[in-house]
């Protein structure tokens, strides 16, 4: 991270990234052809100021980027999608955005499986569901992104991600090979995508729990990686049914915990440190500003090493498709 984002003089608010975002994220689980991106593509569910760091990697990033409309029948889904700079076809990676939409951080992430030798597609799967027709950016209601996800139909969301797949598949610089990984809501969705999509090579689930029907989960024939976190009992509780119906039906499914990390450690955990807060003069703020920090920290540095240690782990399995 460069180093003007880390010395950035953030307000108590921003020290309170963590907290925020672990009391908002609970909810994700319970649901189910331009050169640049939008001005506004944080949706919000998730404070725009806390993704600055997000939007300002991705402004810097030398890889070629934009957006696609993908057909579905009678709909158009607008999807980002970034190449990397290799000289050979590459494997394509489906990214399943969190329950807040399209995301400046979802878009980076992005981003970054490119810079790691990768054709990277994001669809926004609230494409046509906002006021006018639009996405994720077009809904200003507070709680709209995440009332919009969860009633987005299941049968649509496994359609526009088939044609995603169709499309990305074809490109003259990919290899055919496709897989697909979501987090969060996303996660829930990329488990249940592997039901319904024969051909994918791989499907990477962060913190998102699996279809509840052993039939279901009979259809899968792509390996399932699993990236769980310590700090959030919510979905591991669900983890041993997952783990014992895959077994039964001679699944692969590899299902990691990152101890100490919480739910949504690749968002929290890819953001900056969090910096002391400058006393303001206000004994009682200060004093707040302080403990906050104090609690913030511990948590961040927790996120980050799960977050490193399950991007390490994925490029691996990526790189042996």
């Amino acid at each position: 991270m460069r180093k003007a984002l880390l010395t950035r003089p953030y307000p108590v608010s921003t020290l309170l990234f963590l907290f925020g975002a672990l009391l908002l994220l609970p909810a994700c689980a319970r649901a189910q052809h331009m050169d640049h991106h939008p001005a506004s593509s944080t949706g919000p569910g998730v404070d725009s100021e806390m993704q600055d760091w997000a939007k300002a990697r991705l402004a810097k990033s030398p890889r070629h980027q934009e957006w696609v409309k993908v057909k579905n029948g009678s709909r158009e889904v607008s999807s980002f999608v970034v190449y990397p700079e290799v000289k050979t076809k590459a494997t394509a990676v489906i990214v399943i955005h969190e329950i807040f939409g399209m995301t400046d951080w979802v878009q980076s992430l992005t981003d970054q499986l490119a810079e790691a030798g990768y054709i990277a597609i994001a669809p926004d799967l609230l494409s046509g569901m906002g006021p006018g027709g639009g996405g994720t950016s077009s809904i200003t209601e507070a709680n709209g992104v995440g009332k919009a996800i969860r009633d987005l139909p299941p049968d649509q969301i496994t359609a526009d991600l088939n044609a995603v797949a169709e499309y990305v598949s074809k490109l003259p610089a990919a290899n055919g090979k496709v897989a697909v990984g979501g987090f969060c809501w996303g996660g829930s969705q990329t488990f249940r995508y592997a039901t319904n999509n024969p051909t994918l090579k791989a499907a990477f689930v962060f913190y998102g729990s699996a279809p509840e029907s052993k039939d279901d989960l009979a259809r899968i024939k792509a390996p399932v990686y699993g990236f769980y976190a310590g700090n959030d009992e919510r979905i591991n509780a669900t983890l041993p049914k997952t783990i014992e119906m895959m077994k039964e039906l001679g699944k692969k499914y590899e299902p990691v915990t990152y101890e100490g990390a919480g739910h949504g450690f690749m968002r929290a955990g890819d953001a900056p440190e969090p910096t002391p807060p400058q006393p303001k003069g206000e004994q009682a703020a200060d004093q707040k500003a302080a403990e906050d920090y104090q609690k913030a920290l511990p948590a961040y540095k927790a996120n980050k090493k799960a977050r490193d240690e399950a991007w390490v782990r994925w490029k691996s399995i990526l790189a042996k498709l």
